[in-house]
């Protein structure tokens, strides 16, 4: 199995150069977002490290492919329902997906959008629990753009020397600036919790 997700990826990679790299990285980037095991990651590397004036182009098309396929996704789980996410899942999984939902709402799927959490089982989950369909492509927005912009910025202002950095350390970078987000929107939620406590009622 590992082989062949090696070959697949070294397949993706090597769409980069030839004339058709980004419409294959539109195309990877919608189909990850349901079904395809590669990460647009690897293929938006690649583009950003053989042209890197061009990465913020590159990030914004992978951006709205990913979120049009998390689209087709929650349009997989909206209309499949739970038997289609049993047949790729298994319970301790759905379970685990559910407690994101359930802690984050719709955010899990930013989270999930923006961090190495698998972002296809948050967006046919997220049909498929029914969650809000435009705070999910909102979210999915946040995560998706963050994630893809934050890679095009290192290449278009450190170009062709951040490439190691930026293969090696894009998941705990993800992860970090994943904790930073949730973490503002707690002391935002918190502190106007807090606020709303202090207001002396009106009469």
């Amino acid at each position: 199995m590992s082989a062949m997700l090696h070959d697949l990826v070294n397949w993706v990679v090597a769409w980069a150069h030839t004339p058709y790299a980004s419409a294959a990285l539109a195309v990877v980037a919608f189909a990850e977002s349901s079904f395809f095991p590669i990460p647009p990651d690897v293929l938006l590397i690649s583009l950003c490290l053989i042209d890197p004036g061009h990465s913020f182009a590159y990030a914004a098309l992978c951006t709205g492919s990913s979120v049009l396929g998390g689209m087709f996704g929650y349009g997989i789980g909206r209309y499949g329902g739970r038997p289609i996410l049993e047949r790729f899942m298994s319970a301790s999984k759905i379970q685990a997906v559910e407690r994101y939902y359930q802690r984050y709402d719709v955010w899990a799927v930013g989270i999930a959008g923006f961090t190495p959490i698998p972002y296809k089982v948050f967006t046919v989950s997220a049909g498929t629990f029914l969650l809000d369909f435009k705070r999910f492509t909102l979210a999915s927005l946040v995560g998706r753009g963050g994630r893809f912009f934050l890679v095009a910025a290192l290449f278009y202002f450190f170009g062709e020397p951040i490439g190691e950095f930026v293969k090696e350390s894009l998941n705990w970078l993800s992860v970090v600036f994943a904790v930073l987000l949730v973490g503002g929107f707690a002391l935002i939620h918190y502190g106007s919790k807090r606020h709303g406590a202090a207001r002396p009622p009106k009469g």
